[in-house]
């Protein structure tokens, strides 16, 4: 029997809060094990715990859609006239019939799903408005003036993607994009960074390169595609999959392919695609600011969707480290473009300290037999599954799994 007096009283409403925060605490921790906002250092580990929501194969058509025409799909990136924008919507579930992907997207309550109401996330971007594109008043962004630009000291101070976030979120679009306001970008560029296991890397990464593309005057967005475990990293397959991810989002002219432990170290090393393949990361620290060789087309390197499509990509074919980039470079030749660069007192990258990856037994031997495979190895045999999508404030990650086999011989 319960006794009114005031020690129960007290003790009855010092329970009932005790009660309250304890639901509190239950409801807030969701199955991703993180907010939708904000990310712990670890945190992108913690999203692997998404349920992996599957839209079950008697609902869902060739076209990745269910029965009532509902897709998983993000948003274009909304960088182009409406008019542009709605034809994507229309276009949008259109896959290639050799790429196999399931989207989830799992607690993912930030992103819309309709492309019409993508102009919401640009209120000042001139898609917003009736005019035609050509009757705008706002001026064409022009590239920096050189002569503005010099080396840059990067910011190399671990810090967790919370306070990351906290610094360049309110300077962003949701999913790690921006476009300048005060003029219309003629560069509009996806930057595709292959991911695993980096996240302190990812941290330093995300904090100077930002800022680093904001003074460049362009539109881009920065896309994190992680492997799934169970199989060695295939660094050029997730650049595949993160290139034909983007292009469900909008229609980008420019993609750069980035390694996510590679910094500049000069602002006139411009973030755009020239009329041939762009070798960027010319010189770097970690080999005395030299070019190892000619050929070299790795770490990071820009190519316009015409040159991704002439070569077919990159080759599926190489697992562990190593030969992709020399495959790539081969893939160039054979379509007879050629490698331009920045001057090397431009090209300067420093490198973020790691252990050695274990090398590609197999890389020479494809490497030789890699001409032959053009046609019938790279974005048009890809086959993947993509399990999780997620928009954080600095980037858009994609969590992947590769379906393809490593060749045993």
């Amino acid at each position: 029997m319960f006794i009114y007096t005031k020690p129960n009283l007290i003790r009855f409403l010092v329970g009932a809060i005790c009660l309250l925060l304890l639901l509190n605490f239950l409801w807030t921790s969701d199955s991703d094990g993180a907010s939708n906002t904000s990310l712990s250092k670890l945190s992108i580990r913690r999203v692997h715990k998404y349920a992996h929501i599957h839209i079950p194969k008697n609902n869902k058509n060739d076209s990745g859609s269910d029965r009532e025409g509902n897709t998983n799909i993000l948003p274009a990136a909304p960088l182009a006239p409406v008019a542009k924008e709605r034809e994507l919507h229309s276009n949008r579930n259109s896959t290639s019939p050799t790429t196999r992907t399931v989207i989830a997207t799992a607690n993912a309550t930030s992103i819309s799903q309709d492309l019409n109401q993508a102009h919401n996330y640009f209120p000042n971007d001139y898609a917003n408005s009736t005019q035609k594109p050509e009757m705008s008043l706002t001026p064409n962004c022009t590239d920096p003036d050189p002569r503005d630009g010099g080396p840059i000291t990067p910011n190399t101070t671990l810090e967790s993607l919370d306070i990351i976030e906290a610094e360049l979120g309110p300077l962003l679009r949701p999913g790690g994009a921006y476009q300048p306001t005060d003029c219309v970008a003629q560069h509009h560029v996806a930057i595709i960074v292959p991911f695993r296991d980096r996240y302190a890397h990812l941290s330093v990464f995300l904090r100077n390169i930002h800022p680093f593309l904001m003074k460049q005057r362009i539109a881009y967005r920065i896309f994190i595609i992680e492997q799934t475990n169970g199989k060695p990293f295939n660094r050029a397959a997730m650049m595949n999959i993160g290139y034909l991810e983007a292009l469900k989002l909008y229609q980008w002219d420019c993609f750069i392919f980035h390694d996510v432990d590679l910094i500049p170290l000069d602002d006139r090393n411009l973030y755009n695609c020239p009329r041939q393949p762009r070798h960027m990361s010319v010189a770097i620290d970690s080999l005395n600011f030299k070019l190892p060789y000619r050929s070299i087309f790795g770490g990071v390197s820009a190519m316009t969707r015409q040159h991704f499509q002439a070569v077919n990509g990159f080759s599926n074919s190489f697992f562990g480290w190593g030969g992709e980039d020399d495959d790539m470079s081969n893939r160039l030749k054979h379509a007879n473009l050629f490698i331009s660069r920045y001057p090397i007192n431009i090209a300067r990258y420093t490198m973020l300290k790691h252990l050695k990856e274990k090398a590609n037994p197999k890389r020479y031997e494809n490497l030789q037999n890699g001409i032959g495979k053009i046609e019938m190895d790279g974005i048009n045999s890809i086959k993947y599954e993509i399990y999780s999508i997620k928009e954080f404030p600095t980037f858009t990650w994609y969590l992947a799994e590769l379906k393809n086999s490593e060749r045993k011989s």
